[in-house]
């Protein structure tokens, strides 16, 4: 593929050795005894089993290093341990339903956090907080993103359905649990019309899509006889995007822009952002949501879909570096719906109308991806991927299913339109 990186970037993924500590491994040990006794799951951890039994098993192979890294970072040990091969669902357990029991512990009304009351004050010993650098602001932005989107146009053509599409699907109602691979792309071109409905897009319409991934929603706003405007700031992405366009027949009425979102002008009918501003960064979300409000033209709309988290929680780890923050998105952040409506309502004067909730959805998607990602893996591989990247995105995956699964994050469609 055009643009595409022929071989893992040197170093990623890479999982340094754990400090051993004996008062943070033994605290670590009372960790996980207190997140186990009453969880439907059961965890092998030096030849003891913890938790309630009769659900999905976690074996630890090797006990020691698997405590000191979480003793080290509650944020990113526990997923570290497993790109080390620390431990693994038993034979037969799927990695997401072992991770669900974690997730619903997040979700329950009656448990906020994996750790006990008495010792949430002590969290700061064993959790990092954002490092130095991961402002996003125009050039440190361009650089986590491209992280990402740039780590290989192939891996991402490899699980993603011919669309390349890179959010969430949108099903049939009641078809999310038995949807394969053969049903993804119907499910991500309803998705995308659902969104081009949403804002009212049809023939001449002029749209701006921030954020556009490898261009699917501007091919298919331009097959509805619309100009699109449509920006990333993910260099290699940008030429993939332009060259799937061209190879559409809609080179004409679509132009891709490697462009920051606050650098782009002009007026539109319709800004559509799918999935974009996870990675802006709490700090910039009012920069985020005024430049969408400047961009429309009077009577326009935007349309945005972001994956979403419960407000207490968002508050509660704004602040600290996850797993996810450290080997997948380095610098996102994801949004509550209520911090959304603060900034808009603080900061512009545009007026929030939540369309869709689709986090079931969402499940299913990654559920798709994590499958193919697997299947796909022996083709992935030959780009120069190891064994600890394979790791890695599964969990990423597995991790991301079982949030959606468990209720604990959410994907939403949003329309803004001026008060």
């Amino acid at each position: 593929m055009a643009g595409d990186l022929k071989t893992a970037p040197a170093g990623w993924a890479k999982v340094s050795q754990p400090r051993t500590n004996p008062v943070r491994r033994a605290a670590a040990a009372a960790a996980v005894r207190y997140v186990a006794r009453d969880m439907t799951a059961t965890i092998e951890l030096d030849g003891k089993q913890l938790g309630q039994g009769g659900g999905p098993v976690m074996k630890v192979h090797r006990a020691g290093q698997f405590l000191d890294r979480l003793g080290s970072d509650a944020g990113t040990g526990f997923g570290e341990a497993y790109l080390a091969g620390d431990w693994d669902p038993a034979p037969g357990t799927d990695l997401a339903d072992l991770l669900l029991p974690f997730a619903e512990r997040f979700s329950s009304e009656k448990q906020t956090s994996l750790v006990p009351k008495w010792a949430q004050s002590l969290r700061w010993l064993a959790t990092r907080s954002q490092p130095a650098g991961a402002d996003n602001d125009r050039h440190q932005a361009q650089e986590n993103v491209s992280a990402h989107y740039d780590l290989s146009n192939s891996m991402f053509a490899e699980f993603l359905d011919p669309s390349m599409t890179y959010s969430s699907a949108l099903f049939e109602p009641g078809r999310q649990d038995v949807a394969t691979y053969g049903d993804l792309q119907a499910a991500q071109l309803r998705k995308l019309d659902a969104v081009l409905d949403a804002a009212g897009v049809q023939a001449g319409s002029r749209v701006l899509d921030i954020g556009c991934g490898w261009g699917s929603l501007a091919i298919r706003a331009a097959q509805r006889g619309a100009w699109v405007t449509a920006i990333t700031i993910a260099p290699q992405q940008a030429l993939q995007a332009q060259g799937l366009v061209d190879a559409s027949g809609y080179g004409s009425r679509v132009k891709v822009a490697l462009r920051d979102y606050r650098d782009q002008i002009g007026e539109f009918d319709a800004v559509l952002s799918v999935e974009m501003i996870e990675a802006v960064g709490e700090k910039y979300w009012p920069v985020y949501f005024g430049a969408i409000e400047r961009r429309l033209a009077p009577g326009g709309v935007a349309v945005i879909q972001a994956i979403v988290m419960p407000h207490e929680r968002m508050l509660a780890t704004r602040n600290t570096f996850t797993w996810v923050q450290k080997y997948i998105f380095p610098g996102g952040l994801l949004p509550s719906v209520q911090a959304i409506e603060q900034v808009t309502g603080q900061h512009t004067g545009l007026s929030v109308e939540v369309l869709r909730r689709m986090g079931p959805d969402y499940a299913a998607t990654l559920r798709i991806w994590r499958r193919r990602f697997l299947e796909r893996w022996p083709a992935i591989a030959q780009g120069g991927f190891d064994d600890t990247f394979r790791r890695m995105w599964e969990f990423y995956l597995a991790y991301s299913e079982a949030g959606f699964r468990s209720g604990y994050l959410d994907d939403v469609q949003i329309r803004l339109i001026r008060r």
